[in-house]
């Protein structure tokens, strides 16, 4: 389906199955980590998947492009990200499986229902109110500058809100707030079940973490084997080349997309 594009805006392949993806050079554009998660989660998630903080809409077409028997709504504050996620959707033919509200995440079960979903995906904010880098445009400060728009811990109280009794929940979070986001996690009834550290090389400490929880599960967490993103020589790892897809798909992906990325890996 045709779409119209607004001015900066652009078209990019996601190398998954034909999808395609509309972004913006004034907003911002979806990373590694991004990338990371949908593969981490595809398998995981349920039929009836909430992303929260969906951006252009990355995750939940990624996610479509593995999972043929997922629907998504994708709850975006930003109305211009929401816009170009919605017209991404459309782009893609994917409007019976991908339904995008513009709306603030704490208020998303007005919208979606309490406990109503089987799975949640999402990347939230990453800095703490006055640390980081503020972005000058609003839309990357909305998606970077983070918890002072919306704080870690409503970040997963409205993740829970949404999330049914024994739901599965997927976090992309810095490592060196793991203990922020987990800490959150249980105070919501969501018991962290499976953690992955992410590291660029072997002897780099960890960047980010993948959190997978359990909404009223019992205590008990299993850590998995440490994603290295590259090779001792620079090159991406054998696992990333996977997630890629292939050598040249990285290459056209992470082209495209690194000026922005979240993840500093």
């Amino acid at each position: 389906m045709e779409v119209t594009l607004l001015p900066g805006e652009r078209i990019d392949d996601l190398q998954r199955g034909g999808l395609k993806i509309i972004q913006s050079q004034n907003e911002f554009r979806f990373g590694t980590d991004a990338v990371i998660l949908a593969d981490y989660s595809a398998g995981r998630v349920g039929k009836k998947v909430v992303d929260i903080g969906t951006g252009t809409g990355v995750l939940p077409l990624l996610i479509t492009a593995r999972n043929p028997n997922t629907s998504f709504d994708a709850v975006e504050v930003s109305p211009k990200m929401a816009d170009m996620a919605r017209r991404s959707v459309l782009l893609n033919g994917l409007q019976d499986r991908i339904r995008v509200h513009t709306i603030d995440c704490r208020q998303a079960y007005t919208v979606l229902g309490n406990e109503q979903a089987d799975s949640v995906v999402t990347n939230p904010p990453y800095h703490p109110e006055g640390t980081g880098l503020t972005s000058p445009e609003k839309g990357i400060a909305l998606a970077r500058g983070g918890d002072h728009a919306c704080p870690v811990e409503d970040w997963v109280q409205a993740s829970s809100r949404v999330l049914k009794y024994g739901g599965h929940v997927f976090f992309i979070y810095p490592a060196a707030r793991m203990f922020a986001l987990t800490n959150a996690m249980q105070k919501n009834r969501i018991e962290p079940k499976r953690i992955r550290l992410i590291a660029a090389r072997t002897d780099d400490p960890p960047k980010l973490v993948i959190v997978e929880g359990i909404k009223g599960a019992h205590s008990g967490v299993q850590f998995l084997p440490v994603l290295f993103t590259h090779t001792a020589d620079g090159q991406y790892s054998d696992e990333m080349l996977r997630i890629y897809g292939s050598e040249e798909k990285t290459e056209s992906l992470e082209g495209e997309h690194i000026e922005n990325r979240k993840d500093g890996v």
